[in-house]
């Protein structure tokens, strides 16, 4: 009996050590994908590259943005402002709410040097400056952020000032936030200033003024593959952060709007993005040359010209998905007119699960140039025969 009471045990172990082993065979995926839970009344996940949305805790609720706003800041002044361009502080910015940069009325500061000190300090005079500069004053400038935001699709959004200070009429969702997000993050400048931590401002007036400026996104550094984005605290709007981060072939982008503090948008956002890491696989789709199409141009030097995704398609799958069951389809108009600019986005290449929308990437044309060539002017005479066909 002894004997046989010690094989029964080895065995038990025996089985015990077999199933251990086969869960660490087992996909991380499936492992460690469990849902992040939140103190945010609102937060979203996504895939940087075809806005798929990963994860969702009322991503749709409309929420105070805070200073996530001065992404649309800092995005509509890059395309307005050159670095070198002077930002003269009037006395609206200087008086505004909260200007940790210590700016006054009469400074003078370079575009390259107040925008990346905004993003970074969060400053709201810093804002208003900005707008001043770009549009003259922040109505007209607001004006064109909430243009910009209806382009987009941010359709749960109205802003009603540059910098996110509270006002009933400045709302979005965490949804809107991250479209905005995805879009900025394609801009060179914009990844630049968002992932730097420390800078040395510099004034051009008062001569010599300085100062060393932290980012107040407080992952960057200290969160595996974090590349920005913007922190946004108010009274109102509690704890909002978007953050982007990379690993691999996995790209991600997550917004948190009214966390229960300034700290926990921090904790938040790292569960976010952890479940994001653990739950989410890339299968590679068409290359870019394999989306290939071409569409017709009037107005223009040439006839025709070639259409390509904005990159490789890549799947973004979650657990016990495959890639199998994606689809893609085209959103893309038959004619456009010139000017093409270098890298325009003139269509969708929109991606289907199971029949679903899930998300889409952009259709990039080759540049063309306006003017007259004999093909494009019978493209514009018919035109009407063209889109039916």
């Amino acid at each position: 009996m002894p004997r046989l009471y010690d094989m029964t045990g080895c065995i038990r172990q025996l089985r015990w050590c077999v199933l251990f082993f086969l869960f660490l065979l087992l996909p991380a995926s499936l492992v460690q994908a469990a849902e992040p839970e939140v103190t945010a009344d609102a937060a979203i996940l996504i895939d940087a590259q075809t806005g798929r949305v990963l994860w969702s805790k009322h991503g749709e609720e409309r929420h105070y943005p805070a200073s996530m706003t001065k992404m649309m800041t800092c995005l509509l002044s890059l395309g307005s402002l050159s670095p070198d361009s002077l930002v003269k502080i009037s006395p609206l910015a200087s008086q505004t709410e909260d200007t940790p940069l210590q700016i006054a009325a009469g400074d003078t500061m370079r575009f390259e040097e107040i925008v990346r000190g905004m993003m970074m300090a969060s400053d709201n005079g810093a804002a208003v400056a900005i707008a001043e500069a770009a549009d003259g004053s922040v109505p007209a400038f607001v004006a064109r952020m909430n243009e910009k935001a209806a382009e987009l699709g941010m359709n749960g959004t109205h802003f009603a000032n540059p910098n996110g200070l509270t006002d009933e009429d400045h709302y979005s969702t965490p949804h809107d936030m991250a479209r905005l997000a995805q879009y900025a993050m394609r801009n060179p400048v914009f990844r630049d200033i968002v992932r730097q931590q420390q800078r040395q401002i510099r004034w051009e007036e008062p001569a010599g003024k300085q100062l060393l400026v932290e980012n107040t996104n407080e992952l960057l550094g200290h969160y595996d593959g974090i590349t920005g984005i913007k922190t946004g605290w108010t009274k109102a709007a509690g704890g909002c952060l978007a953050a982007a981060a990379e690993r691999g072939d996995v790209r991600l982008i997550a917004v948190v709007m009214h966390s229960a503090d300034e700290e926990a948008r921090f904790a938040d956002m790292r569960r976010i993005l952890d479940y994001g890491f653990a739950a989410t696989t890339m299968a590679a789709g068409p290359t870019a040359s394999e989306c290939k199409r071409h569409v017709w141009v009037k107005g223009g030097i040439h006839s025709r010209t070639k259409v390509i995704s904005a990159g490789d398609i890549y799947y973004p799958l979650l657990p016990g998905e495959s890639a199998e069951h994606y689809t893609i389809s085209y959103d893309l108009p038959k004619v456009i007119s010139a000017p093409v600019e270098p890298g325009e986005a003139v269509g969708r290449l929109i991606l289907s699960y199971d029949g679903e929308e899930v998300g889409s990437v952009d259709l990039i044309a080759n540049p063309v140039e306006p003017g007259f060539s004999l093909g494009s002017w019978l493209v514009g005479i018919f035109e009407g025969v063209l889109v039916r066909f």
